[in-house]
């Protein structure tokens, strides 16, 4: 038999001995799957069809003896293989720290300190405090548990809770799925009760690893953007293998060289190739998900950073998300009487004392609940020193809150006494229910109720009850008790809601509240934020289980508000607002508002004070609770897919006048303006661009002043393609006109090039500069920083005036020396072909 040590308040292990032991015996967690180091990132590289092309290019320059040329290529290789690398290494780093940012949290005792940690750092000896819907985070024993019961199907297959109980002595770790037994299991679920948990296996070492079943290992489909994308890749690698082909054909038949030809037909591939596309909807994502967690919100799913664009509805939990859930304790009604708390040192009258009392015995001995922690702390202020105050009597039995009864029952064992005191608190209409008061007391409740709720505050009722017997009853309508009180408290609005819900409105978003308070207490609450009821008023839980779909799908178009809700009662509003064609956003914290989350199409769990099951079933979780902060996700969401759209828009655009160069003067007879070199080159331009310096662009100054995306709009749509179409034919129009004005003043093959391909670099940089913004100047665009950016132009210009400058590179790139109006020609040449759509956006801003 093993003895587990139960100290009455256990310290838990130190840090030292946790970080030792997390050294030791490694993270608390299974062998994960899809992370990539960086070797495994080099071969998925080697293996891209671009690398391929570029190999191959160099095999044929090594064939017509072109070493230098070959060199130069295979060098070039190298570093865009290095900007590859470094930018899906940097992507995987970003996507592990979101991982461990994301896995689920544990709450442990450490030198005698409860804090929250991932649940990959719990170690063996660590003292875990388990509530209801807590996921076990490793496998444990119980020192000490209240009505604790676990669903252990993860392991068995059985539906039915487990219940379970704290033991002195401890066997062998037993098999999942007994009851009265004292053991936890990793990945299980805490269905009711609390617990406090001495870990005795971590990661592989638990149940769940020992059997080898992976959590969290779901088959993620494709979204809608993605499919788009994946399409239009496959259309585009068509049409360059078609093209490809053609060029060696018309080369190799009308010149006879068949190895150049072959080499065209490469170039061709290499310019029409759309490999970037997939890397830069994956960077934008997880990159995405990065900023919006420096925001203090958190991607479970990185697809839903696209969504964030979409949502047109907001449905909120009043407390803690529009208020800041630091609940205090503002009046006190016993019969008739009335007692304001105020901050001045006014004693608490006699006839209160046994309201707070109970109130007190009704609540857990060590409370998290905000409301609780308020009645805990208005007892110590006022009944220190006095007989109301417990701290040795004994808690019998619990009788917990339900749907069907929205009130709460603590059974106590008071020393020196044959009797138990029973201390009941919950909804005042419940607790009336309780205490079976007839209609003048009923009435008389209601009026106070409505006094105390018309003012915000949240009410509760307080009763009594004493039992003698053997047996406790099977519910709490069998006690006799007797109504104490009322007790109201005031939860602050959070200082950001009004501001963010002007936001919202701006944004065409539109704000839903749902709570379980008193639908005068939701009325109150939203009169001080700026929060409109809308024309259909305020919406009871008791009068939405009166409607069915169709009155429902009817009746919440007009209403905002939505008072006395169950969690179960969510499920029905957002698959209403769902079938009224709403993309809706919904937040959540506790056990029942799993199903409502993983409905809605963006589920927002609460991070501080939400269950492990509410986050695992949401899409967001926010670390600070605040509505402020979804409101802001929005606002970052819908600068991601603005910025999606640009790079997306300038990666179709640049590569039609680099296809075209490719193709166009070997049709016409002219000389081969590109090799793979400057293809590679360009490359080194296009990759940082539309990855780096497109993603970090800031959104647009009227992103929150514009209605939601449709989900149906595609990142394409005709107006998007046709103005990309458009912005690639100005640049190819461009530099065909200086080749073509080149040669015909009979300059050298080398001198039309570095003419023309100086055009097509200027611009390229162009293009980025004027996508920076679809709505704003070149110049307005200037006042926005973006570092990266400036990095990517000037590294790209520079470089060009290298290869034009030194003799070295010049070789390389088979260049020509320019002179100063040369070089001042294909400058301006490049800058023109980007003035017609700035004249496009001025007309269309007015």
């Amino acid at each position: 038999m093993m003895t587990i040590d139960r100290p009455a308040e256990p310290r838990g292990l130190s840090h030292a001995e946790a970080k030792a032991r997390l050294h030791q015996e490694g993270a608390n967690e299974l062998a994960m799957t899809g992370q990539r180091n960086i070797q495994a990132i080099a071969l998925e590289v080697l293996r891209e069809p671009m690398f391929l092309l570029l190999v191959g290019a160099g095999a044929i320059y090594l064939l017509l003896g072109d070493v230098s040329d070959a060199l130069m290529l295979l060098g070039f290789v190298f570093v865009v293989m290095g900007i590859t690398i470094y930018q899906e290494y940097k992507t995987e780093r970003v996507l592990e720290a979101l991982r461990d940012l994301t896995s689920p949290r544990a709450l442990v005792i450490r030198d005698g300190v409860e804090q929250r940690i991932a649940g990959r750092e719990v170690v063996r000896g660590d003292v875990l405090i388990l509530a209801e819907g807590d996921r076990v985070p490793a496998d444990a024993a119980l020192l000490s548990c209240n009505d604790f019961a676990a669903d252990e199907s993860l392991l068995t297959g059985e539906s039915v809770a487990v219940r379970k109980l704290a033991q002195a002595e401890i066997g062998e770790l037993q098999p999942p799925g007994g009851d009265d037994l004292p053991f936890v299991y990793s990945g299980t679920l805490v269905v009711q009760g609390r617990g406090v948990a001495q870990v005795l296996a971590t990661g592989a070492h638990t149940e769940i690893g020992k059997i080898g079943r992976a959590l969290q290992e779901q088959e993620t489909e494709a979204t809608p953007l993605q499919r788009e994308i994946a399409k239009l890749v496959r259309k585009l690698a068509i049409l360059g293998v078609l093209l490809s082909l053609s060029l060696l054909l018309i080369y190799g038949l009308s010149r006879g060289d068949w190895l150049r030809g072959l080499l065209s037909g490469i170039t061709l591939a290499m310019s029409i190739l759309p490999e970037e596309y997939p890397v830069v909807l994956t960077i934008f994502m997880a990159m995405g998900a990065w900023r919006i967690s420096r925001h203090r919100v958190l991607t479970r799913r990185v697809p839903t950073v696209e969504a964030l664009g979409s949502a047109t509805v907001l449905c909120v939990d009043k407390t803690g998300t529009l208020t800041q859930n630091r609940m205090v304790v503002q009046q006190l009604i016993a019969a008739e009487a009335s007692f304001s708390i105020h901050a001045d040192t006014t004693p608490l009258p006699e006839a209160f004392h046994e309201l707070v009392e109970f109130g007190i015995l009704s609540s857990e001995t060590e409370p998290f609940d905000p409301m609780e922690k308020s009645i805990h702390a208005c007892g110590t202020r006022y009944l220190a020193n006095t007989e109301h105050l417990h701290g040795d009597w004994a808690l019998a039995h619990e009788y917990s809150l339900s749907p069907e009864l929205l009130a709460l029952s603590h059974v106590w064992k008071a020393k020196d006494r044959k009797e138990f005191v029973v201390a009941s608190k919950g909804a005042p209409e419940a607790v009336a229910d309780l205490c079976h008061l007839d209609a003048a007391q009923l009435a008389q409740l209601a009026e106070q109720v409505n006094s105390l709720a018309a003012q915000g505050m949240r009410v509760l009722g307080v009763a009594r009850a004493r039992w003698q017997g053997d047996a406790w009853p099977d519910i709490q309508h069998d006690f006799e008790f007797e109504f104490l009180g009322l007790i109201g408290l005031a939860d602050p609005v959070r200082p950001t809601v009004t501001a963010a819900l002007k936001e919202c409105k701006a944004a065409g978003i539109r704000v839903v509240m749902i709570t379980g308070d008193y639908p005068a207490t939701a009325a109150a609450i939203a009169q001080q934020i700026g929060l409109d009821a809308g024309s259909g008023g305020v919406i009871s839980g008791s009068e939405l289980n009166l409607m069915d779909e169709s009155t429902l799908r009817a009746r919440i178009v007009h209403s905002n508000i939505y008072a006395r809700m169950v969690p179960e009662q969510k499920l029905r509003l957002v698959n209403a607002l769902k079938a009224n064609g709403e993309i809706v956003a919904m937040t959540g914290d506790g056990v029942n508002d799993a199903p409502a989350l993983k409905a809605a199409h963006i589920g927002i769990a609460m991070g501080a004070r939400g269950t492990d099951v509410a986050r695992e079933a949401a899409a967001l979780v926010l670390l600070d609770d605040d509505f402020a902060s979804i409101v802001h996700a929005v606002r970052i969401g819908r600068g991601i897919f603005d910025n999606l759209r640009k790079a997306m828009a300038y990666i179709f655009a640049v590569h039609l006048p680099i296809a075209g160069l490719s193709l166009i003067p070997l049709l016409l007879g002219w000389p081969p303006v590109f090799a793979p070199v400057h293809i590679v080159f360009l490359e080194m331009i296009i990759n940082p661009a539309c990855s780096i310096a497109f993603e970090a662009e800031p959104a647009e100054r009227g992103v929150m002043h514009r209605p939601p995306r449709s989900p149906q709009e595609p990142l394409f749509g005709q107006r998007i393609v046709l103005l990309s179409l458009l912005q690639g034919v100005f640049v190819l129009l461009a530099a065909l006109a200086v080749l073509g004005y080149s040669l015909g003043q009979g300059v050298s093959e080398n001198e039309a090039r570095a003419l023309t391909f100086s055009t097509l670099v200027v611009g390229s940089l162009g293009l980025i500069l004027t996508n920076r913004s679809w709505q704003h100047s070149l110049l307005h665009t200037f006042d926005s920083p973006n570092p990266a950016l400036w990095w990517v132009i000037g590294g790209a210009f520079s470089f060009l005036l290298l290869a034009l400058s030194v003799p070295f590179l010049r070789d390389v790139f088979h260049f020509a020396p320019l002179t100063p109006p040369q070089f001042l020609l294909s400058f301006a040449s490049g800058a023109a072909s980007i003035v017609w759509f700035e004249l496009y956006k001025l007309l269309h801003r007015h």
